[in-house]
């Protein structure tokens, strides 16, 4: 990591962010927004020189596949147990659970270990590797909310039986 202030205050802004409103009820909609984040994720994290570690060219991209990896699957895990549902007037939501949140502790973790094999190996990784690592769960875990909630039954605002 070069040090600097905002190699670490903006992945810890964009977790913090994410983290923080993943708990709260939002509203599906226009879902050509899901890609707008990660892509400014991501326009951040390529525009750091030492994203890839010229001495050690293939661990580091190796590192960075697995650290995408995991990041893809963390997606897929945080999307499948995000509630999403159907209100009255139609519309759908969808609200991170705790078990959610157990899927962004294993990727810190696994995240910890990737890291640290990397130092054990010399590796110099940058920290807009996470930003890049985000930028990926975010995208996958939008398009597969976004798939979810176009399966869901539709609401017809017709009384339960009873």
């Amino acid at each position: 990591m070069s040090g600097s202030v905002t190699d670490v205050l903006i992945p810890l802004a964009a977790v913090v962010l994410v983290l923080v409103r993943q708990f709260r009820a939002r509203r599906v909609g226009d879902d050509r927004k899901i890609w707008l984040i990660p892509l400014v994720l991501a326009v951040l994290a390529f525009r750091d020189p030492h994203l890839i570690d010229p001495a050690h060219r293939a661990a580091a991209l190796l590192l960075l596949g697995a650290e995408l990896l995991v990041a893809a699957g963390s997606g897929c895990a945080w999307a499948w147990t995000t509630r999403i549902w159907r209100d009255a007037d139609g519309s759908v939501w969808a609200k991170g659970t705790w078990v959610s949140f157990a899927a962004w502790i294993g990727m810190v973790v696994v995240r910890i270990g990737l890291f640290g094999l990397g130092s054990a190996l010399g590796v110099h990784q940058s920290s807009n590797g996470l930003l890049l690592s985000v930028a990926a769960m975010l995208l996958v875990r939008g398009a597969v909310v976004a798939w979810r909630a176009g399966n869901l039954e539709p609401s017809y605002r017709v009384p339960a039986a009873g």
